[in-house]
């Protein structure tokens, strides 16, 4: 045999070598639709807080006394980004698994880069926003990071049903806490705001603040939903369960808005546009009523806002495989 023709058998000989190595683990391909989302949102981000550095509108958008359509809409298309963060975050997660990562590993990877968030987002993210510090406040990355040590907890310790069911309770159930005020945990009332709230906590009374902007439910409950979806997406042909469950979201998102019914938080939750919490009214224009019916409450995220961004990201998530293959 000469040298080129054992160089050229080279890589035949390191292929048999690793199929008969009982170790060896298959890799799952990335799934390259996941990642042409996550860039369109994060795109979209960039939109977020442009009103607030490029121009002198201070009223938010949600604010409907002081809104006009474009102004609302430019908005309304950023609030995709938290939602699919969160998702697909726990999507990763289990696709991880596939990939030969070990339950442990994966519980290890969601806590520990969960607590680097949670300090990221006390100390260099609000310095980055406010140029004061000490300021102290919770932003999307407080909410993601300990929704991940959360997901970490849930992953080494329970099965993949109970994380798909506590997920979804949390998603599903949240609203029905929004008439328990702070004052009925006495001096844990702030640790209640935190966890289903938004506004100030005072750490030292007239001195030093903790503004929760994100909180933690039910933004937990969305990673870990995230996670059992990736089950799905390791079985095969996951486009058109996918797609079903996209289109079933937005239904019942556009049921429950039309008749007023549950899942869209409380006026007081949403200090600063309290527009956005309740139900929809009929407005002075055409343009005003569709953003009304629009118009849901973010902060915390309600049920029929989590409705109305995960399903149509699903759908077009299970869209972008297809255009892509």
């Amino acid at each position: 045999m000469t040298t080129d023709s054992l160089i050229e058998q080279v890589p035949i000989i390191a292929v048999r070598e690793m199929d008969a190595t009982p170790s060896a683990k298959p890799f799952a391909p990335r799934l390259q639709a996941i990642d042409l989302l996550r860039g369109i949102v994060m795109v979209l981000m960039a939109l977020d807080h442009t009103r607030d550095f490029f121009s002198g509108l201070r009223p938010p958008p949600e604010a409907i006394a002081s809104t006009t359509g474009p102004l609302f809409f430019t908005r309304f298309l950023t609030h995709f980004c938290a939602p699919v963060f969160f998702l697909l975050a726990g999507t990763g997660g289990y696709l991880a698994l596939a990939r030969g990562s070990s339950v442990a590993q994966v519980s290890k990877f969601f806590w520990t880069r969960g607590f680097w968030l949670v300090v990221l987002a006390i100390t260099v993210m609000p310095y980055a926003w406010t140029f004061i510090f000490p300021f102290w406040y919770s932003d999307v990355l407080w909410s993601l990071g300990w929704s991940m040590v959360i997901l970490g907890v849930m992953v080494r310790f329970l099965p993949l049903r109970w994380i798909a069911a506590l997920g979804s309770i949390i998603i599903l159930g949240h609203n029905l806490l929004d008439g328990v005020q702070p004052a009925a945990f006495g001096r844990f009332g702030g640790l209640w705001v935190m966890l289903h709230g938004m506004g100030i906590i005072w750490i030292v009374p007239g001195k030093s603040i903790f503004f929760v902007l994100f909180s933690i439910f039910p933004w937990a409950g969305v990673m870990a939903v995230g996670y059992a979806l990736g089950a799905l997406f390791v079985r095969g042909e996951w486009r058109k369960p996918v797609f079903r469950l996209g289109l079933a979201l937005t239904v019942g998102f556009i049921v429950l808005r039309v008749f007023h019914l549950y899942g869209n938080g409380q006026p007081y939750l949403q200090t600063w546009a309290p527009d956005a919490a309740g139900p929809w009214k009929v407005q002075s224009t055409l343009t005003l009523t569709i953003v009304s019916f629009f118009d849901t409450l973010k902060y915390p995220g309600s049920l029929q806002f989590l409705l109305m961004t995960l399903g149509p990201a699903l759908m077009m998530l299970s869209w972008l495989d297809r255009v892509n293959a």
